[in-house]
């Protein structure tokens, strides 16, 4: 394969990439994961520092987070999963996926929401596009009796 037509399938490649890459779509989705990123931070805190602490108190000043069970090394028993991951222990911290689930339902709470939002904005501007122009208003009785009565005249004429 000569250089010639390698190169023309690299140019085609990358300009079929770059239509790719340049679509309304994907640019729309990577702006979607930069504010999803933030997002998550947020979300984070939201979950760690004012969801589970009430949650935590209400049952007895329980913190989810360390919440483990320690499969390898039982012979000693760690107070925290960091602990317990520091030594070499295996744990299975079902506290903090119990974070990541409430996490994840807030997320899927945010996201209903936006779409609820978004669906019922778009079906509005739909339903106004079907409409069309609006009708001019009516004319006021006076305007209308004077009408009727020009078109009266115009007939006896």
């Amino acid at each position: 394969m000569s250089t010639a037509n390698r190169d023309d399938g690299t140019n085609a490649m990358l300009e079929e990439f770059r239509e790719f890459a340049l679509r309304g779509n994907v640019l729309d989705m990577a702006v979607g994961i930069v504010i999803g990123a933030a997002f998550t931070a947020i979300v984070t805190s939201l979950v760690e520092d004012v969801i589970m602490p009430p949650i935590g108190v209400l049952v007895g000043g329980i913190d989810f987070s360390d919440y483990f069970v320690q499969l390898t090394k039982r012979e000693v028993i760690y107070p925290t999963v960091a602990a317990a991951r520091q030594n070499g222990a295996a744990v299975l911290a079902w506290g903090s996926f119990l974070n990541a689930v409430i996490k994840f339902l807030i997320v899927a709470f945010a996201v209903f929401l936006l779409v609820k939002q978004v669906n019922r904005l778009r079906r509005l501007l739909e339903g106004e596009r079907a409409k069309g122009p609006a009708p001019p208003p009516a004319p006021p009785p006076e305007v209308a009796l004077l009408t009727e009565i020009r078109d009266l005249l115009k007939a006896r004429s």
